[in-house]
């Protein structure tokens, strides 16, 4: 069996198809966990079961573009390939699908847990999760107001959370300045204190438990109608299954075998820092201005927004560095310049929800790529579902939602 891609969801694939006993290649050009997997915030969000874009976020979107410091950002010569994916988008926000889009995300959070407790004990890696909950703080009503439609459906598909006030915020993370009066507290969610460590990690135990890591380019599949072999830049692999786990580079692929979906990429970017002292215990957003911080093994990191440019364009640092300041003044001991910057490329589809499941053009073949921002949180049980369909066994999901045909 062969996994493309060796991102957190494909190591997360070949584990659980290794599990059964199988044969397992991963083929990427990069180091396993180089891409979105190397520098996301790491943080295990099985809260968050709402779609990116939920009714009357498209009154905002023009607030958001303007807004120096806002959470979106569009490189205006992009604006013609990611337009139709917007009005996928723009779809997507009707209450019906929402609702729908719902249920299939809370599916999977439901159970990512789980599969991360079998993940990482077969990996002897249990030590680079932790789970303090995660804090979203809020310096304005208005703020918080706008996420009660999110929180109808949080409580609808069972997330518990509480609200918090600024006595209760500052007993969590007393660094943290009195800037906030509200919080929303996730306390069964937990993050991961080095993305790029766990995947490495995972990377080892696949391979030395007999999985091979080849760095090569897939470019193709032979034959086209009933896929026997991966095609890269170096040579030809003999494959009996194939997983298409290749991220945001899952687009071209994914044509190659028959399915043409509306995959694009949301770039993020982060910041890293000295840790603070005093620091923070666990991964807080300050909601009002969509930046993130998280307490990591090396550091602080800070993640922030959604820039659309596709995968070509240079990186443009100047939003997350003017984000730095604020970060400062949320938390008054954060360094006055951060020691590195990353760009990376998150794997998105305009529902929120990931392509997972078979091929409905090829036997043996199966997808597992386009997770968005939930990429490091349902790795785990995206490879289990890949490993379940592969066996044969019934993955208890209903995977009609994440089908590549559902556009």
């Amino acid at each position: 069996m062969i996994v493309v891609g060796a991102g957190v969801v494909g190591i997360a694939c070949a584990r659980f198809l290794q599990r059964d006993g199988n044969r397992v290649m991963v083929i990427d050009p990069r180091e396993p966990g180089d891409g979105a997997s190397f520098g996301n915030a790491g943080i295990i969000a099985t809260n968050l079961v709402h779609p990116i874009a939920m009714p009357g976020i498209l009154r905002e979107i023009p607030r958001m573009l303007l807004d120096p410091y806002g959470p979106l950002t569009l490189r205006w010569r992009y604006l013609p390939r990611i337009a139709p994916w917007l009005w996928q988008l723009a779809k997507a926000t009707r209450p019906d699908r929402v609702a729908a889009i719902a249920a299939g995300l809370a599916a999977l959070a439901g159970r990512a847990d789980n599969a991360w407790a079998e993940l990482l004990r077969q990996a002897g890696a249990e030590d680079l999760l932790r789970r303090p909950g995660w804090l979203q703080v809020f310096s304005s009503q208005a703020a918080f107001a706008r996420t009660t439609a999110e929180r109808e459906v949080m409580r609808h598909h069972g997330v518990r959370f509480e609200v918090l006030g600024a006595e209760e915020i500052r007993q969590l993370e007393p660094a943290l300045a009195p800037l906030c009066g509200q919080a929303l507290w996730f306390p069964d969610c937990g993050f991961v204190l080095d993305p790029k460590r766990l995947a490495e990690r995972l990377a080892a135990a696949f391979v030395a438990d007999g999985g091979t890591i080849l760095r090569e380019t897939v470019t193709g599949f032979e034959p086209a109608d009933r896929v026997a072999a991966v095609v890269t830049d170096r040579g030809c692999h003999p494959a009996r299954a194939v997983v298409l786990a290749a991220g945001a580079w899952s687009r071209p692929l994914a044509a190659r075998l028959g399915a043409r979906v509306p995959l694009d990429t949301e770039r993020g970017y982060h910041l890293m820092f000295d840790t603070p002292e005093p620091g923070l215990r666990r991964p807080v957003l300050w909601a009002d201005h969509h930046i993130n911080l998280v307490p990591m093994m090396h550091g602080l990191r800070l993640t922030s927004g959604v820039e659309f440019a596709g995968l070509a364009a240079p990186p443009d640092y100047r939003r997350i560095d003017r984000l730095a300041g604020l970060a400062r003044r949320m938390l008054p001991g954060l360094a006055a310049a951060p020691r590195s910057r990353w760009l990376g490329f998150r794997p998105s589809l305009p529902d929120s929800l990931p392509v997972l499941g078979r091929s409905r053009r090829h036997e043996g073949v199966y997808f597992a790529f386009g997770h968005q921002h939930l990429g490091v949180t349902l790795a785990a049980i995206s490879g289990r579902v890949i490993a379940d369909l592969a066996a044969g066994r019934d993955p208890g999901i209903d995977l009609r939602p994440y089908r590549a045909q559902r556009w």
